[in-house]
């Protein structure tokens, strides 16, 4: 809702300064909705994390920054942030990729009850371009535009805990890892069998297919030798797999 009709003649003949000084003196709080209002005394921080540092910015629901810090990456970062934000009861994360580099800050935070959303990096660096006129990158100042994203857009992913279905999920990708391993070790197996035996190996070859097959086999030359060591060692890798 825009300010009274009295304070906007005086901006006009003034500037924005004057604008600044209506907001900064919460005059325009009584004219927001309670849903508003909530919104406006809610800390949002920014964070762009990296592998050696992640940097926080701070901004009120006006979009001015109030604290920002930058904190190495150790044992006890987690910690040191936490203790940061206590200063700001109501509060909000913006992580720039926690879905990639970001996950184990986010997971963190939103493990602890913390409010999380995602930040593309491709909004933060259109705010980044809109705010210098150029792609000059800072950690400070891309956290303040990652904070400055989430304060405006309503669309952005929220993080969640992982739970039982993140599991899953991991021991379904192991498995099908391990299976895709299989595959190549037999069909690597058969290839180097092939010449070192008429005919090569049969089909549905297992660990000890092989290994009974190799008992019979008397290299003649320094390759067949080489060929024989290259079987042992695919066949000591199916049987690893084969546990």
């Amino acid at each position: 809702m825009p300010p009274p009709s009295g304070t906007r003649a005086v901006w006009l003949d003034r500037g924005m300064n004057v604008c600044d000084r209506y907001f900064k003196s919460g005059a325009h709080r009584t004219l927001l909705p309670a849903r508003a209002q909530v919104r406006m005394r809610v800390i949002t921080i920014g964070i762009d994390p990296h592998k050696s540092s992640h940097t926080a910015s701070a901004i009120d629901g006006a979009g001015h920054k109030t604290g920002q810090r930058r904190f190495v990456v150790n044992a006890g970062t987690f910690g040191q942030l936490i203790r940061w934000r206590e200063q700001w009861p109501e509060r909000r994360f913006a992580i720039v990729g926690a879905g990639g580099l970001g996950r184990t800050l986010a997971q963190q935070l939103a493990a602890a009850g913390e409010d999380v959303v995602d930040v593309p990096s491709t909004l933060s660096a259109r705010a980044r371009l809109l705010a210098t006129g150029g792609d000059r990158k800072t950690d400070p100042a891309d956290a303040l535009h990652i904070a400055q994203v989430a304060l405006f857009r309503t669309d952005l992913r929220k993080v969640t805990p992982e739970d039982q279905s993140t599991i899953l999920r991991l021991l379904t990708e192991r498995h099908n890892d391990l299976v895709n391993e299989r595959t190549r070790a037999v069909n690597r197996l058969h290839a180097v069998l092939r010449d070192l035996l008429p005919g090569g190996a049969p089909t549905r070859l297992s660990a000890d297919k092989a290994a009974a097959l190799m008992k019979g086999i008397r290299p003649v030359t320094a390759t067949d030798n080489c060929r024989r060591d290259i079987a042992r060692d695919l066949s000591a890798d199916l049987r690893r797999l084969d546990r």
